[in-house]
């Protein structure tokens, strides 16, 4: 079964996009994929201090 991917807009200022660019293309990767690692390794560092958020926990 294929990963369904959801579509997700971010407002940000044109500098910080700037600078994203720059870092995504340091490492290789599309600057979605780059906000994807960002938002995964946030994600594991919330768990590791507080615990693995379950599915029947979100909103």
């Amino acid at each position: 079964m294929e990963k369904k991917y959801l579509r997700f807009t971010l407002r940000t200022s044109e500098e910080l996009l700037n600078k994203m660019e720059y870092i995504s293309s340091y490492y290789g990767r599309t600057k979605n994929k780059e906000i994807e690692q960002l938002i995964k390794k946030h994600v594991k560092e919330f768990e590791n201090i507080y615990g693995e958020i379950k599915n029947n926990k979100l909103v």
